[in-house]
Order: structure tokens, then sequence, then C-alpha cells
């Protein structure tokens, strides 16, 4: 008989949560077709095998190479642009959508009226529409509207991810010690002023280590986007697959994977720095 004392008092509401995590995957699973037995049809796995045959050698001439260069800089530009587009978006509506500089918090003990609070539902509605379509989606409408080219992509990446940094600034905003702003909006300093030296100081690094993980998804974003004519290595990969040169897909997924490394081992340098 076992001691009631070494019972697990959670163990009836784990085995519920599971259940339930059980009834709720398996219609996932019904609906999305999942068949994995297809990845061992012996016609699936030769046709796969001649795909990945076709990788080597790596295409390396030098007419390939400049033009994967350039590839390679126009992702990176359609990134670094697409963020700091989003950030000129980004900053205002977080502060307009944060409570952190409220004056009626200030006379209502941290309680904002309701009516601030109403008036700030129309800014997070407006962050919640910008993020809820993905970028590859914005960026279909974009080449559409622009045509193909780093254009559409950098505008997709700035409305999107301005959605997303919007947010978490506001979350962010609202979660430092907001004492130093309430003392300088108390004194009569404007909202502006109690942000630069009230909120910011103790927000930044928090906000820091997060626009610099957005970047690097940017960059993986700007590939994927380019598979719809947004530019970059995604479209010369593209482009590549269709005229069946396994030798360039290669390179070029060699090139991303690098790429992806370098903006992991820069974001670890400026985490290192500044934070």
């Amino acid at each position: 008989m076992l001691n009631p004392l070494l019972r697990d008092p959670a163990a009836l509401p784990r085995l519920a949560l599971t259940l339930l995590a059980v009834l709720l995957l398996w219609p996932g699973l019904t609906l999305s077709e999942l068949n994995l037995t297809l990845l061992f049809d012996e016609r699936n796995a030769a046709n796969m095998g001649r795909f990945l045959a076709d990788f080597w050698p790596l295409a390396h001439d030098h007419e390939f190479l400049r033009l994967l260069g350039r590839a390679t800089l126009e992702t990176l530009a359609i990134a670094t642009a697409g963020m700091a587009l989003a950030l000129l978006i980004a900053i205002p509506g977080a502060l307009l959508a944060s409570r952190a500089l409220s004056l009626s918090a200030v006379h209502r003990g941290g309680r904002p009226a309701w009516w601030a609070r109403a008036l700030r539902w129309p800014v997070r509605g407006v962050l919640i529409v910008l993020r809820s379509v993905p970028e590859i989606v914005w960026a279909l409408l974009f080449v559409r509207a622009v045509g193909l080219g780093p254009t559409a992509g950098v505008l997709a990446i700035a409305i999107t991810y301005s959605g997303m940094l919007g947010k978490v600034y506001a979350e962010i905003f609202e979660s430092v010690d907001p004492r130093p702003s309430r003392a300088l909006l108390i004194a009569g300093s404007p909202r502006l002023a109690a942000f630069a030296y009230g909120v910011l100081p103790n927000a930044a690094a928090e906000m820091l280590s997060y626009t610099v993980y957005r970047w690097e998804c940017a960059i993986r974003a700007s590939v994927v986007m380019g598979f719809v004519g947004a530019g970059g290595l995604g479209q010369q990969i593209d482009l590549s697959l269709r005229m069946f040169a396994g030798g360039q897909v290669a390179s070029m997924l060699l090139t991303f994977l690098l790429l992806v490394l370098l903006a992991d081992l820069l974001s670890r340098l400026l985490r290192a720095r500044l934070l």
C-alpha cells in the first residue's frame, strides 16, 4: 500500500492536462493529414537521393560568386532597413500604448483613469493588426503594389515587426520601476523627458536584447520572402531551384547558414558589450 504522504497531489491535474493535450492534438494531426510513412517509401527516398546528389559539387564560378555576394548583401540590407523603419513606428506606438507615462495614473496611485485606458486601445488595436498578418503575406501584397525586388521585403518587415516591437516595448516600459518617471511627472517634467530619464535607462537593456533578436529573425524572414519575389537570397534560391541547379542551391544554402551564424555571433557580442 502506497503511503498517502508519498502521493503526488498534482498527479490528477497533470493526468487531466495530458489527456486534454492529446484530445486537442489528435484532431490537428488528422486535419493536417500527417503521414510519416511517406518518408520511408522507396520511390520518395530515391527522388530525394537524386535531388541531394545534384547539390555536389558546389557552384563556385566567378560570375555566380559575384551574384551570390550581391544577393547576400541585399538580404542584409532588407533586414536592416526593414528593422529601421519598424523602429520608427514601434517606439511612438509603444509610448502611446503604454501606461508608463500616464498622468492620470500618477494622480490615482498608479491606476489610470478609464478614459485613458480607452484612448490606448485604438493604438494597441493597430499594433495587433500590424503583427497579426505574417510578413510573407505583406510581401505578396507589396510585390503586387511596387513590383519585384527588395522594396517589397523592406516594407513587409517594417509593417510586421513594428507591431511586434511596439507590443513588446510597451510591456517593457510598464514592467520597469515606475517611481523615477512618476517623480519626474509630479515635478512637472514633460513626458518625453520623463521617458528619457525615468523609463529608458531601466528599459534599454531589455529593448536592445529583443531588438537584436528580432534583427536575426528579420534576416531569416527576408530569405523566405525572396521566394515570392521580394529579392535577396530567397529569390535567387527560387530561381536556381526552377533551373534544377543543385550546386547553386547548395552554395546559397551554405551562405545563408554562415549568414545566420554571423548574425548570432554579432548579437552575442552586442549583448556582451552593451548589456
